[in-house]
């Protein structure tokens, strides 16, 4: 349903997107995942017909990027990062705009987004300005789904609402793939993309790798330890001075740690720490999630540019 084919980007000296290929099939919820400046928001912006990329091609369902940009935009419903709607509007007002601009009316396609806008439509006459974030996103999402697009493309749609929204709104997407939308999105959270089928993990605008959540961790061969002591910092400095350090990361409560060699113990580790006088140390191995596999991943590529 998406093909992205060798796209490169510019801007003057920057490089913003690298030689990125990847396709998305019919129905499937694909996640573009990654930090601030990673790329994604230059890559949904050529698939949607705003950008024309420097190098490469896409299609979005068969119709070429540059020369079907009018048809494609007949078929995709987007949701920029911000709030994009017109806040002197009221809800309803926005909505029915949408829903003209694309030749439709709500009463058409009221089937499709029933289920998210019966939890605005009592605050149908309030100006869109004036909605809390978690009813702005429910807002967007309606609009970009009120044509009835056979591909929806969200850029970071749960950035800066609440946690109670942000677990709402991946329900909804998981109810609309249940309509055979095909639906990209993209989000600065790890936790995230284990909501996704695929994912494609990015940085400095490359494309780390491309499977899907559970073969992402399963392609993750090191050992890892999570340590933790009352002195955390002081922890963290001890790790990363240690010359049988590898990775020394923290998450949360704990420090993510990998050696250069799997050969080291644990308990070699913590005869090392106790030396160091850390109390109340905690050690023990566990199984790597998406975020640690990205940062291994961006460790690799950094050597890699480096050499």
């Amino acid at each position: 349903m998406i093909k992205v084919q060798h796209i490169s980007k510019s801007y003057k000296e920057v490089q913003a997107l690298k030689d990125l290929s990847f396709e998305v099939n019919k129905g499937e919820l694909f996640g573009l995942i990654g930090p601030d400046g990673a790329g994604k928001t230059t890559l949904m912006r050529i698939l949607i017909t705003l950008l024309v990329p420097d190098e490469g091609s896409a299609r979005m369902a068969g119709l070429d990027v540059v020369n079907d940009y009018k048809k494609i935009r007949q078929i995709v419903g987007y949701m920029p990062g911000r709030f994009s709607l017109y806040q002197d509007l009221t809800v309803e007002e926005n909505l029915e705009f949408f829903a003209t601009v694309f030749g439709t009316t709500i009463a058409e396609n009221y089937d499709l987004i029933r289920d998210i806008y019966v939890q605005i439509e009592p605050f149908k006459n309030r100006l869109a300005g004036k909605l809390s974030g978690g009813m702005k996103q429910k807002l967007a999402l309606s609009c970009a789904l009120i044509h009835k697009p056979e591909i929806l493309v969200l850029d970071e749609p749960t950035t800066g609402v609440d946690a109670v929204s942000r677990k709402e709104f991946w329900e909804m997407l998981k109810k609309l793939q249940k309509q055979e939308i095909t639906i990209l999105v993209s989000t600065p959270y790890m936790d995230e993309a284990g909501l996704c089928d695929r994912v494609a993990l990015m940085q400095n605008g490359e494309i780390l790798a491309v499977n899907s959540p559970s073969g992402i961790v399963a392609g993750y061969e090191r050992r890892l330890v999570a340590v933790r002591s009352d002195n955390m910092f002081g922890l963290l400095h001890d790790l990363r001075s240690w010359d049988k350090t590898s990775t020394a990361y923290s998450f949360g409560e704990f420090i993510h740690f990998t050696s250069v060699s799997d050969g080291v113990e644990g308990a070699e580790l913590e005869r090392y720490l106790m030396e160091k006088e850390h109390k109340n140390l905690q050690v023990k191995e566990i199984t790597p999630g998406i975020e640690d596999v990205f940062m291994d991943l961006m460790s690799g590529s950094s050597e890699s540019s480096e050499s």
